[in-house]
């Protein structure tokens, strides 16, 4: 390459490359998307009445033979998120807490929400920060309180701590048979039959019935001719033999029923020409259930069919 061949390429080059630099001077920068954040329902409802919500949980928690565990903070508390999911998420805490408790969520805003409540069950956590816990006997009791700081390992809480603080007190079981006889004793007393469901924590048409029986509509109707009984076959001590007695045998899914007298002599049992029909849904459940109450002759036509329409709508839901 001659000299002047050798200049024209140099000069080519230092162009080519000053035209280069000047295209990543000018170049500016791509943002880069950033995904929205995710926003986390709020686990406090700051509208509730927290006496209510409580109330609420007592009168499920006497019928089921529960504890409630309040639990106080706010939707600004992020340790309060945190054992949420510890409740919820964790298989082993998730079930005592379906089978043991009723959770209510105490807003206390900044300190100044629900100081009554607190004080009515020595809930003292202003002392010791958020979430804080009470567990309420089904009277009304207080059983116990916990600082959760306790219950924490590291940068969450530790599952295995929740799980043997919740375990520690729930209720004393009752005994299927002593829960029987009561009722035989109430039934002959008040000269009413019986209505005895057999059900699980687990089973979600269990609570649907017992939903059901409780509603304003229906408990009165049903508790002019019968004493409500219920029977948890994985709670109540000797629930499976107790259970298994009054099916004299018949196999089949939960929630089960029977109507008896005081002396535990059947009358109707939910078990119909289709097989049991649990919480009565499909026509010719609710029909079956129905011809169930006729067989008491205690129900007028019109309350059989505004108990059959109750039926329909809790099933249209």
């Amino acid at each position: 390459m001659n000299k002047h061949a050798a200049s024209a390429f140099v000069l080519s080059a230092l162009f080519g490359l000053a035209l280069s630099c000047g295209a990543q001077e000018t170049q500016k920068p791509v943002p880069l998307v950033q995904p929205p954040k995710k926003v986390r329902e709020p686990i406090y409802d700051e509208a509730a009445d927290a006496e209510q919500l409580v109330a609420s949980a007592l009168a499920v928690a006497a019928r089921d033979n529960k504890r409630v565990l309040l639990m106080y903070g706010g939707n600004w508390c992020g340790w309060c998120y945190k054992l949420d999911d510890v409740l919820r998420t964790d298989p082993a805490v998730r079930r005592v807490m379906r089978d043991e408790y009723e959770l209510v969520h105490v807003d206390i805003g900044r300190g100044e929400k629900h100081v009554e409540l607190s004080a009515r069950f020595g809930s003292d956590h202003r002392a010791h920060g958020y979430p804080y816990l009470t567990v309420v006997g089904a009277d009304g009791a207080t059983v116990t309180h916990k600082d959760t700081a306790e219950l924490e390992d590291g940068p969450n809480h530790d599952p295995a701590k929740v799980l043997q603080f919740l375990e520690a007190h729930v209720a004393a079981p009752v005994d299927a048979c002593d829960r029987i006889a009561t009722a035989q004793e109430e039934a002959r007393q008040s000269g009413r039959l019986m209505f005895v469901h057999i059900g699980a924590p687990w089973c979600g048409w269990c609570h649907k019935l017992e939903a059901w029986l409780a509603q304003p509509d229906v408990a009165p109707v049903l508790g002019r001719v019968f004493v409500d009984v219920k029977i948890d076959q994985d709670r109540m001590a000797n629930g499976k033999t107790v259970a298994a007695l009054l099916r004299q045998g018949r196999q089949g899914g939960i929630p089960w029923f029977v109507f008896t007298n005081a002396e535990l002599a059947p009358l109707a049992t939910s078990d119909g020409p289709k097989g049991n029909c649990g919480f009565p849904a499909k026509e010719h459940e609710i029909e079956h259930f129905l011809g169930m109450l006729r067989t008491t002759e205690r129900f007028e036509d019109a309350e059989l069919a505004a108990l059959g329409e109750s039926l329909r709508r809790a099933n249209a839901k």
